[in-house]
């Protein structure tokens, strides 16, 4: 069965599997914290954007846990690329989460309309890496012309690269573009709930074939296509509120699934991406103050 640690390009283990905090509202991110921790999450994926930081850090402090035993992932935003703004966007995300130092800080978006801030503001992890100040660096939502143009203007190779992935968008030519250069890939929204908020025709939790296959095993729909992630050698980061979901999406290490039920995951993917475009990703539009801590 899989472990449940995955060594990045630099040596440095990641948990597989974290708690995501995307939309999830400040007032509950502790408690959500909390409750992953308890129930043996040792992974906290959260971003500047997100505008919870300071209560991950919260929820960290709260469970008894001492800092080296969490894995903190966070996100710098498009507002404060650029080289000197990166480093303080460092500062204002390490303040928050009350930490002197983070394990694994993302550019959230490439910013393809001013690639230049993008190339500065990764120049700017790496020279936090270099410092100590973090442990490794990657990048979110990068696609292939993207991470060519980053790779060909900077010395460290990612460690991470952070994309939309689930049984029904599988990127798989940027994840071979990814293993070919020793990125790891992990998935957000790995059980596909952005195809039950997002519009979507039809939702991953309603597929036919996941149903049989969480049958099959005593298992859910959504701890079946975390198990696909980890068998197919990715890390995810599932989001929850609710406690007894939290703890159901960490309850996936104890089944595999065999080559039939991996390939008949894979042939789930219908190519349509539920999030944004990132070559839509644009100052104009999308940028905002990311608040001093």
């Amino acid at each position: 069965m899989t472990n449940n640690v995955i060594t990045l390009n630099n040596g440095v283990d990641l948990p597989a599997i974290g708690l995501g905090v995307f939309q999830t509202p400040p007032d509950e991110t502790t408690t959500a914290v909390e409750e992953a921790l308890h129930a043996g999450y040792r992974l906290i994926d959260t971003a500047a954007a997100y505008g919870n930081e300071a209560q991950v850090g919260e929820g960290i402090r709260n469970s008894g846990l001492s800092r080296d035993e969490v894995f903190i992932e966070t996100k710098i935003w498009i507002s404060d690329y650029g080289y000197d703004a990166t480093l303080h966007g460092f500062g204002k995300s390490a303040a928050k989460l009350g930490v002197d130092h983070i394990d694994l800080v993302l550019l959230h978006q490439p910013l393809p309309s001013a690639f230049n801030l993008t190339i500065d503001a990764y120049r700017a992890l790496e020279k936090l890496l270099a410092d100590g100040k973090i442990r490794a660096i990657g990048i979110s939502n990068f696609m292939r012309e993207h991470l060519e143009q980053l790779l060909a203007a900077t010395t460290v190779v990612p460690a991470v690269n952070q994309i939309e992935l689930h049984p029904y968008f599988q990127q798989n030519e940027l994840q071979a573009l990814n293993a070919k250069h020793g990125i790891l890939t992990q998935a957000w929204s790995p059980i596909g709930g952005i195809t039950s908020y997002g519009g979507a025709a039809k939702s991953t939790f309603d597929d036919a074939t996941l149903q049989d296959i969480a049958e099959q095993h005593g298992k859910s729909p959504a701890q079946v296509m975390l198990r696909w992630h980890l068998q197919e050698g990715r890390a995810a980061v599932p989001k929850s509120t609710k406690a007894a979901r939290i703890a159901e999406n960490f309850d996936v290490f104890d089944f595999d699934l065999t080559a039939g039920q991996l390939a008949a995951i894979d042939a789930l993917d219908t190519g349509v991406r539920g999030g944004p475009e990132a070559d839509f990703i644009n100052l104009t539009e999308h940028a905002f103050p990311i608040p001093e801590a």
